[in-house]
């Protein structure tokens, strides 16, 4: 049986590749479980400090299996609640508030749940090659993945209503523009490109990488003063560990730190 996300493990870092080419990598029911099972599998392993995301052929992904979707609109609204959007949310929230970075690296087509995986996503970076596109409204519908919440507060309310009330796509550098990548490469430099991004962040502290990931994700759409409180509280996390006297030390010492890099590390203020 061809599995549908693929894993490998190069030290740090883990990459997990989409593997429906000939769906163009369509998020089915068993392709979103296989994903979030490996999450699990990633956040629980110490070794692995990164992930890249990326798809098989021509495609990073079309969006949601819309053939097994209507099966599931067919059957009832609540079991298309249940099943598809439910589902579709659990992911790209999973995805927005993992505590090791993920790097979206689109390869190609990024459309619907494709492209909201890539708004879910802290990094991206995108392949000459790519088109983006929001075309939900040309089934009848909304986005359901969180395109209808995450892409205007990425580009701004005006323009993602284009976006969204169009279907129309647009163009890696059109992303670049909007906030949703980080960087458009050529095609054979996007893993390459995606590696390096990631190695340049995961030289630093572990624990001061997730803390960073959780004080934006969580705070980025309270109030200041609350966000500040968000910032403050991760802070207080990193106040008694290890890794912030190795820190510290270093850059006294002016020499490069040695993070051991696990909670456990904590010692008594």
């Amino acid at each position: 049986m061809i599995e549908c996300v693929l894993k490998e493990i190069d030290g740090a870092i883990a990459t997990l590749t989409l593997n429906r080419p000939e769906k163009l990598n369509a998020l089915n029911y068993e392709t979103i479980d296989a994903l979030l099972g490996v999450l699990d599998d990633i956040e629980g392993d110490n070794h692995v400090r990164g992930v890249i995301l990326t798809g098989t052929g021509r495609a990073f992904s079309a969006g949601g299996d819309i053939p097994e979707f209507s099966r599931s609109v067919a059957e009832s609204p609540e079991a298309a609640l249940r099943d598809f959007v439910a589902r579709g949310q659990r992911l790209t929230a999973r995805i927005e508030a993992f505590r090791k970075p993920i790097l979206v690296a689109v390869n190609g087509l990024a459309y619907g749940g494709g492209c909201e995986v890539t708004e879910a996503a802290p990094l991206a970076i995108a392949s000459e090659r790519a088109v983006f596109a929001k075309p939900e409204i040309r089934l009848g519908m909304p986005p359901t993945f969180g395109g209808t919440q995450r892409l205007p507060r990425l580009a701004g309310r005006k323009r993602a209503m284009q976006l969204l009330l169009t279907g129309e796509t647009f163009s890696p550098d059109r992303a670049l523009e909007l906030g949703l990548v980080n960087a458009v490469v050529p095609h054979e430099e996007l893993l390459p490109a995606a590696r390096m991004l990631l190695e340049r962040i995961l030289v630093h502290s572990p624990l001061a990488v997730a803390t960073i990931l959780t004080a934006v994700t969580r705070g980025i759409n309270l109030p200041i003063a609350e966000g500040l409180a968000v910032e403050a509280e991760q802070f207080a996390r990193m106040a008694p560990t290890a890794d912030l006297r190795e820190g510290l030390g270093a850059w006294i010492a002016r020499r490069e730190p040695a993070y051991p890099g696990t909670w456990s590390s904590a010692v008594t203020i």
